[in-house]
């Protein structure tokens, strides 16, 4: 069931606000705002830390690298509960990417991704935290 409510916004502030919804395609006011709260309910989601969550470490590395591939999956291996898939493409003759989707509390995936990242060699690494969806409805 949808509700109707109203926003009271300054003038320049909805015209900016128009111009960002507009620039990324929403058809109206009401997909942007409802997307909005739900940012707002999965970023608590992260803050509080039981709730379980799901995300996407985005890795690039130099295959090359003494040891380097072994030591990313001996770490997805130590964790490999929250390890859902990961994709493994090659960039090109030296260069990898590697993509990890996870699932679990958030601290515990934060932590798992955090330590991928930091793996030595990695060249640039990107976690992407969301929820699993079940609080959004």
């Amino acid at each position: 069931m949808l509700k109707r409510f109203s926003i009271s916004l300054e003038d320049d502030l909805l015209k900016k606000f128009d111009a960002l919804i507009a620039g990324e395609g929403y058809s109206n006011r009401s997909e942007a705002v409802r997307d909005l709260i739900r940012d707002i309910f999965v970023q608590r989601e992260w803050l509080e830390g039981d709730a379980e969550t799901a995300g996407v470490a985005v890795l690039v590395y130099d295959h090359h690298r003494h040891e380097l591939s072994q030591k990313l999956v001996d770490v997805q291996h130590h964790d490999y509960r929250c390890i859902v898939s990961s994709l493994h493409i090659h960039l090109d003759e030296h260069n990898c990417l590697e993509v990890i989707v996870l699932k679990g509390k958030a601290k515990k995936i934060q932590r798992l991704a955090d330590s991928l990242i930091s793996t030595r060699g990695v060249i640039h690494g990107r976690f992407i935290g969301t929820t699993t969806g079940k609080e959004l409805l």
